[in-house]
């Protein structure tokens, strides 16, 4: 794992690992009654979503607030705490088996100040701060014009919002561009990349709001 990651620039402590180690055990042996990623393989699990989630990490502080939407088994947001002990941590998810898969590692790594809200932004959103979050995390929840929709009055002013894309995002934005306008929201940077041993261009996009 650690390896990995240096190959794509990303320095992991080995304390860190060894917790990410204990969060992809758990979620492999999960898989094995509950289908919780798609993927059964802890070695592509490690290059498609540990990785692929780590990539926004130099743009993320220490401290402050981030939600992470439809959390699922824990991607992007379970590795990125890990990685960021500092942050006010909110996740939000429908699922109940997820969650409880959620909560349950949690308490397996010792996080802190992390907690998991089950419900849906369109609809659930008093759940959620009123205050408003430093940064928005979304990895394959729905098409980018809806997750901008949704995330855009729960992000503070000045606030980052990171979404996870594959080889074609372009579409995506020029589809986004009206509601982007509206929620002033706009793409303030891109990160290229390929995953190790998979090839597929792979995109993050690192948003701002007004």
């Amino acid at each position: 794992m650690i390896d990995c990651a240096l190959e794509m620039g990303i320095e992991l402590t080995p304390e860190r690992a060894e917790t990410m180690g204990l969060f992809l055990d758990e979620l492999c042996e999960w898989s094995k009654k509950t289908n919780l990623t798609g993927i059964s393989s802890r070695d592509r699990i490690i290059k498609e979503l540990l990785l692929d989630s780590l990539v926004p990490l130099s743009y993320i502080p220490e401290q402050g607030s981030i939600l992470d939407l439809g959390s699922g088994a824990g991607f992007p947001i379970i590795p990125i705490k890990i990685c960021r002990m500092g942050l006010n941590t909110h996740l939000m998810e429908a699922n109940n088996k997820k969650v409880n898969f959620l909560k349950h590692v949690i308490r397996l790594t010792g996080l802190s100040g992390i907690n998991v809200k089950r419900g849906r932004i369109e609809t659930d959103g008093d759940l959620l701060d009123p205050a408003g979050y430093d940064i928005i995390t979304a990895r394959a929840v729905a098409p980018l014009e809806k997750v901008i929709r949704w995330c855009a009055p729960h992000l503070k002013q000045t606030g980052l919002m990171i979404n996870f894309q594959g080889g074609d995002f372009a579409e995506a934005i020029k589809k986004s561009s009206k509601i982007m306008r509206k929620t002033g929201i706009f793409l303030h940077e891109k990160v290229s990349y390929d995953l190790p041993q998979k090839g597929a261009k792979r995109h993050t996009l690192l948003f701002k709001k007004h």
